[in-house]
């Protein structure tokens, strides 16, 4: 089979499955992971021969989107912040919205870092005072593209997936990063083990009733551990991770969330309660509401 013959049978498969924008994206990545292929070589070399391990790979990852399975799991790897990250079932595939919430924590620590540095007559690279707790960190995308871009920050990332904490420890490996992962339930913890600058928590947040809204490719591939909350109390984990922020986030400490966009409101007075001052609400690329930010 040729590569156009090949684009063709790719496209014809899967066309009733996903629009052509994603196909489109679906078509450039393999032919980069696979063939370390350009789209262009399509139209360059259409004629090339694909030899017979490559298409039945090639044949083989077409059939599991038909599956609707995500191509990041298919590959076992995606990019987040621009970095490499691998991925599989135990984690959620992260997102661009997620990313966002990354670079507004950069700017918060390297605003805390300058206040420092002013109360201590201009005392340079006091990153290394600044300690960062992420929650819930899955495949360690938020912590380890923090401690890449602050590398002397102090970095703890907890869990209560040790099948998650693995992953997130091969890609703090994979791109040569120091942080120190603990296997925690938030929920059954009632003290954490030292104070902290920054807490972040991308928690589960979606309600079981909003399964309708989410795409098969996602319902049936992502953990729903890390995804859905109950109901009748969507808000468990940002009550709970509020009340322990208050006891470890040192003096003007920040506590960032992503959040349930249908929430914003409702998440917001349950910081204001807990004492927390400065809460800013913040939208998404997609304009939803998506990031809370607190100082206490």
């Amino acid at each position: 089979m040729s590569l156009k013959e090949f684009q063709l049978f790719f496209y014809e498969s899967i066309s009733d499955l996903y629009p052509k924008s994603e196909i489109d994206t679906f078509f450039s990545i393999i032919l980069k992971e696979q063939l370390d292929l350009q789209r262009i070589d399509t139209v360059l070399t259409p004629n090339l021969l694909l030899d017979s391990k490559d298409l039945s790979t090639l044949k083989k990852i077409t059939h599991r989107l038909q599956k609707e399975e995500p191509i990041q799991y298919i590959l076992g790897k995606t990019e987040f912040f621009g970095l490499p990250f691998l991925v599989d079932k135990n984690t959620l595939i992260p997102r661009p919205e997620t990313e966002e919430l990354v670079s507004w924590i950069i700017k918060a620590v390297k605003e805390i870092s300058n206040s420092k540095a002013t109360q201590l007559q201009n005392k340079k690279d006091l990153d290394n005072d600044i300690k960062i707790l992420d929650i819930g960190t899955g495949s360690g995308c938020i912590a380890v593209s923090l401690k890449k871009e602050l590398p002397k920050t102090t970095v703890f990332a907890v869990d209560v997936s040790k099948n998650s904490l693995a992953i997130a420890q091969q890609n703090a490996t994979l791109n040569k990063v120091d942080i120190n992962f603990i296997a925690l339930d938030i929920l059954k913890t009632e003290e954490l083990w030292e104070q902290f600058d920054i807490i972040v928590s991308n928690p589960p947040y979606v309600r079981e009733l909003e399964k309708r809204e989410i795409k098969n490719n996602v319902l049936q591939n992502e953990p729903h551990l890390a995804l859905f909350v109950p109901n009748d109390n969507p808000l468990i984990f940002y009550k709970k991770i509020g009340e322990l922020a208050k006891k470890h986030l040192n003096n003007k400490g920040q506590l960032f969330f992503e959040i349930n966009q249908y929430l914003g409101n409702e998440t917001t007075k349950i910081l204001s309660k807990l004492g927390f001052s400065s809460i800013k609400l913040k939208k998404d690329i997609f304009n939803n509401d998506r990031m809370i930010k607190a100082t206490f």
